[in-house]
C-alpha cells in the first residue's frame, strides 16, 4: 500500500482503520491509465466516528473530499490543499482534504457518508454507485491523443482508449496476428492494460487471447513499452499513448513501434458526491470545479493533481462499458 499524510489525527486514525474495512472490487489507479486490485478485511463502524467531526454539518458547513495518492500522500495532500482553498473561495464554506491509503477506504467512507466527495476512477465509482447509490458530479477531461505521434491534440475529451503495440518491423499485420504471440500486460485489474483490450478483442474481433496467446505480465505500462521495444515481448496493452513516457530515454521509439489497434472508448475518472447530498450542494461543487479550471490558477492546480486539462458533465450510463467489460473478464478469467 501507499504510504499516508495527514495532519488531523481524528483522520489519522480513521484511515488507519479504513485499510481493513473489507470489500471486494476492480479499479483502475489514476494515473494515465495504471490499476491495482483491492482486497481489504475487517473492522466495525466505530472506525469511522472521528471522522465525524470533519463530516458535512449543519452546525459547520464543512465539506470534506477525499483524495488518493497518485504516488507519495504527503505530494497529494500538498497538491490538494490548493485546490480545497479555492473550493472554500467558491461555496462559502469550509472544504478539507483527506487523502486515504486506498480507493477502497473512500468508497467506504462515501457509502457510510463520512466523505461528502471523492475523486474516484471508473471502477470505484460503479462500485459506490452500486452499493451506496453515490452520484457522478463531474468526469475529468483530458486532451485526446494522436495515433501517429502520440502527441495531445487540442480535443478534449472524458476517454481514452487503450492500444496493442508491436513493433514496426513484426510480422503481427492484423489482429489475427496475435494469435500465438506474447503479450505483456498489466494486473487483470488494469483498465487499459488487461481488462477493455481483452473485452474488446474477444466480444468485438472474436479474438480471445487468454487462450490464444501467451500473456505476460509486467508492473507498468512503460514496462510493457519496453517489452515490445526490446523484443521481450511481440505485443503490449497499454494506454494511448504510453510511449511517451519512456520517449525521453527511447527517443525512436516512436519509429521503433507502431499502434496495431485502438480499443473503445474508455471513461475518465470521475468527481463522485455521497447519496444523501443536497442537490443545490452537488451543483455548487460541480459549477465551482468548472469554474476553477478555467482559471489560470486552476488549471495548474488540476493538472498537477492528476493531469487533469479539464471537467465535463457526465452521466451514469457513459460508464456502462466499464460495468460489461469488467463482467465480462470476471467470467472469463
Amino acid at each position: 500500500m501507499l504510504p499516508y499524510f495527514i495532519n488531523n489525527v481524528n483522520i489519522f486514525l480513521v484511515l488507519n482503520g479504513l485499510k481493513k474495512w473489507g470489500i471486494n472490487f476492480i479499479m483502475k489507479k489514476f494515473v494515465a491509465g495504471a490499476a491495482v486490485a483491492l482486497t481489504l478485511a475487517g473492522t466495525t463502524s466505530a472506525a469511522f466516528t472521528a471522522l465525524s467531526d470533519v463530516s458535512t454539518s449543519a452546525a459547520d458547513k464543512t465539506l470534506t473530499i477525499g483524495f488518493v495518492p497518485s504516488n507519495s500522500a504527503d505530494t497529494m495532500e500538498a497538491r490538494a490543499k490548493p485546490l480545497a482553498k479555492l473550493l472554500t473561495k467558491k461555496l462559502g464554506r469550509t472544504v478539507k482534504v483527506v487523502v486515504s491509503t486506498d480507493y477502497n477506504a473512500i468508497v467506504e467512507a462515501i457509502g457510510s457518508k463520512q466523505l461528502d466527495a471523492g475523486f474516484l476512477p471508473p471502477d470505484a465509482y460503479v462500485e459506490a454507485h452500486k452499493q451506496y447509490g453515490a452520484k457522478l458530479l463531474l468526469q475529468s477531461a483530458r486532451y485526446s491523443v494522436n495515433k501517429e505521434d502520440g502527441k495531445p491534440t487540442d480535443k478534449l475529451v472524458n476517454w481514452y482508449k487503450s492500444e496493442i503495440l508491436v513493433r514496426a518491423d513484426s510480422d503481427i499485420k492484423t489482429l489475427a496476428d496475435l494469435k500465438g504471440k506474447t503479450i505483456a500486460t498489466q494486473d487483470v485489474s488494469s483498465s487499459s492494460g488487461y481488462i477493455f483490450p481483452v473485452y474488446w478483442l474477444n466480444s468485438k474481433k472474436g479474438i480471445d487471447v487468454t487462450k490464444d496467446a501467451t500473456l505476460q505480465t509486467v508492473k507498468g505500462h512503460d514496462q510493457g513499452v519496453l517489452a515490445v521495444e526490446n523484443k521481450q515481448a511481440d505485443a503490449a496493452f497499454v494506454f494511448q499513448d504510453a510511449r511517451n513516457i519512456v520517449s525521453k530515454d527511447i527517443p525512436d521509439i516512436f519509429k521503433d513501434t507502431k499502434v496495431l489497434a485502438l480499443t473503445g472508448k474508455i471513461p475518465n475518472d470521475t468527481v463522485t458526491a455521497r447519496k444523501g447530498l443536497t442537490k443545490k450542494l452537488r451543483t455548487q461543487i460541480t459549477d465551482a470545479l468548472l469554474n476553477i479550471s478555467k482559471s489560470k490558477e486552476g488549471k495548474t492546480l488540476i493538472h498537477d493533481l492528476y493531469s487533469i486539462d479539464g471537467f465535463k458533465k457526465g452521466k451514469d450510463s457513459n460508464f456502462d462499458v466499464v460495468r460489461e467489460a469488467t463482467k465480462f473478464v470476471s467470467k472469463n478469467s
